[in-house]
């Protein structure tokens, strides 16, 4: 196993900043929706594969584009004019032991079952067309799934950070788009499309959070009636959030594009709740990290965990496993404001042999160095060691990459 070292940085966590900022996309967003339906296949291809051969077998499908339809918004409900065109790329094993394996549908189905499940007004049938170029995998990377060994080698050199704990902001921005797109909140303001994004920025103890919402036509009877539920969604939001004792101040501010007096010009509506359906593209990548945000303060990898495969690609498996290590360390470790942890592999290691793993610690003023260099040391270990349990959760789709 590869070196585990342990730094203490002369820094102020983030929370001390002056300055930060973070984003969520919500789960209508067109980033958030590649990511989300091509893990799904992933999951999908994965449990098929080891139940069919023993063994989850080799795909990287972590490129994909949703491109945007057409759509025709009107006060009391509008039409989808033209359709959006979901395209599914990269690799996968698509014959093992002279067994044809039916990737394309598998990719199709997923995808119309999240579209069902996830977007209330997107028929995947009529509002979505799929186009498969999901080709045969490498000859050579899927050589490394032919091992028997409970812990497959790496089939990339990657690199990724994690990092623990959330800052306040960060929490705030994540609570505010669940809560926007909670089932109860739904049920009661059936307008709020699940396209939101949330971009929060803090300037000292000043929290301004910009929310972005794809309101639903139907539910809207005028432009009147949409700056009125504007306001109260705006009002609903500080009634639920505005008194963190973290902030001096919180300000929400929601669609401020919007202009009075244009009408449907002057509003942000939708027929599906997505801005897919006329406004704009998704690609694989561009959404949240493993842990819901994008936090542009932090370090962040360049890898989309979405896609990639469970068992030997660092991508997915080493983004989860450093924010878990991180978290593990500050909830475990007395003494410790904030914590990164960099997992680096070799291609050909085996997975749980990372080439690197570099804890950095911001302490607190006084600590025993020595203790908490130690007690981090062996939490890391175990996180380490915890890696075939992740590898199994990832399969059967316990952990969202997006």
């Amino acid at each position: 196993m590869g070196e585990i070292t342990i730094e203490f940085l002369k820094a102020n966590p983030v929370a001390e900043q002056e300055v930060e900022l973070v984003e969520r996309k919500g789960v209508g967003h067109p980033d958030h929706i590649v990511d989300a339906i091509m893990d799904r296949i992933s999951q999908r291809l994965s449990q098929y594969y080891r139940s069919r051969f023993g063994r989850v077998l080799h795909h990287n499908i972590d490129k994909a584009l949703l491109v945007a339809g057409g759509a025709e918004t009107r006060f009391g409900g509008g039409e989808v004019t033209s359709p959006m065109l979901f395209v599914f790329g990269d690799r996968a094993t698509t014959e093992y032991a002279g067994e044809k394996i039916p990737v394309a549908e598998f990719a199709i189905d997923s995808a119309k079952k999240w579209f069902k499940e996830e977007l209330r007004f997107v028929d995947p049938d009529c509002h979505v067309t799929y186009q498969v170029e999901i080709k045969p995998a490498s000859i050579e990377l899927s050589s490394i799934f032919d091992s028997s060994a409970e812990i497959l080698k790496a089939n990339d050199t990657s690199a990724a950070v994690g990092y623990a704990p959330l800052s306040p902001t960060e929490k705030l921005v994540l609570e505010t788009e669940r809560f926007l797109n909670s089932k109860q909140f739904k049920v009661e303001h059936p307008e709020v499309g699940e396209d939101i994004k949330v971009m929060g920025f803090r300037n000292k103890n000043q929290l301004s959070l910009t929310v972005a919402i794809a309101f639903v036509d139907k539910y809207i009877a005028s432009e009147k009636e949409y700056f009125y539920k504007k306001e109260k969604i705006v009002s609903l939001l500080h009634d639920k959030f505005g008194s963190s004792s973290n902030f001096k101040n919180i300000r929400f501010d929601i669609n401020t594009l919007d202009r009075k007096g244009l009408g449907l010009s002057g509003v942000y509506t939708s027929v599906t709740g997505t801005s897919a359906e006329n406004g704009d593209s998704g690609q694989v990548g561009r959404g949240n990290r493993v842990n819901g945000l994008i936090s542009l303060n932090r370090p962040m990898g360049t890898e989309a965990a979405a896609g990639k495969n469970p068992v030997s690609h660092v991508g997915k498996i080493y983004n989860f496993l450093s924010h878990e290590i991180a978290e593990n360390i500050v909830n475990e470790v007395q003494g410790i404001k904030e914590v990164y942890v960099w997992l680096c592999s070799q291609i050909s290691k085996p997975v749980d042999e990372p080439m690197i793993t570099a804890v950095q610690i911001i302490p607190q003023p006084g600590i025993d160095s020595e203790k908490v260099r130690k007690l981090a040391r062996e939490t890391t270990q175990k996180g380490l060691e915890s890696i075939p349990d992740l590898i199994e959760e990832l399969i059967e789709g316990k952990r969202s990459a997006c």
